[in-house]
């Protein structure tokens, strides 16, 4: 499975991106896709998650209430919508597909397909 991300770009503090990842190849849908960031000099960390089938979604503390995650299932893509965006939100952000949880939703090891990053710059 590839997955292919994109719509990061450079954005004021208070704006708003909406990131896209689409999924090709593969037999069967995912479990789960994910949305995680790095920022520089820190760990990957977990911004968001869906359950494919259900449309459950989960998120981070840090971005509850900002962003929000969608998918549609027929174009094999899901989005990241990002409102309220700040300073601290600036990182590159990756999404991944799960096959299975076991443990927590956010936890990147469950996730076994990565794209290759989309970089979100939060800057006046």
């Amino acid at each position: 499975v590839q997955l292919q991300a994109s719509g990061g770009g450079s954005v004021q503090p208070g704006g708003s991106l909406r990131l896209s990842c689409a999924a090709s190849g593969g037999d069967s849908p995912p479990r789960f896709m994910g949305w995680f960031r790095q920022a520089p000099g820190k760990e990957r960390e977990f911004v968001s998650a869906i359950n494919w089938s259900s449309g459950i979604t989960y998120y981070a503390d840090s971005v509850k209430g900002r962003f929000t995650i969608s998918r549609e299932k027929v174009k094999k893509t899901v989005y990241l919508q990002m409102n309220s965006l700040k300073p601290e939100d600036t990182a590159v952000y990756y999404c991944a597909r799960s096959s299975g949880i076991v443990g927590l939703v956010r936890s990147s090891t469950n996730y076994n397909s990565w794209g290759q990053g989309t970089l979100v710059t939060v800057s006046s």
